[in-house]
């Protein structure tokens, strides 16, 4: 079983920037892609961001590419979704996730925090 708690979101202005962090334990993270999915008001969940664990490598839905970066830190078991030129649309409650594969596919994360919510005004 892997824990995921989330941590950093919060209210910031349009144009400004958030670190959101995860804390994960009780897993070999090894072996997990990690992924960011985030909800809106009314909306579905959607894919934000993923990384291998072990390799790093990294993928970003197109709506974030250029802005948002996904990070892990091994030492400190850590995932991180740095998100810079934030806009009014990135207002979601954000989600950490983990699971097996390198998809965007939800239902193919086994694991998920309980989310932390992220407010962009304009």
């Amino acid at each position: 079983q892997v824990q995921l708690v989330e941590s950093g979101g919060g209210l910031v202005q349009a144009g400004g920037s958030l670190r959101l962090s995860c804390a994960a334990s009780g897993g070999t993270l090894s072996r997990y892609v990690m992924g960011w999915f985030r909800q809106a008001p009314g909306k579905e969940r959607e894919f934000v961001a993923r990384i291998r664990w072990s390799a790093g490598s990294t993928y970003l839905a197109d709506s974030v590419k250029g802005r948002f970066t996904i990070s892990r830190d091994n030492a400190k078991n850590a995932l991180y979704l740095q998100m810079n030129s934030l806009k009014p649309e990135d207002t979601a409650v954000y989600y950490c996730a983990a699971g097996r594969y390198e998809t965007i596919a939800i239902n193919a994360y086994d694991y998920w925090g309980r989310g932390t919510q992220v407010t962009v005004s304009s």
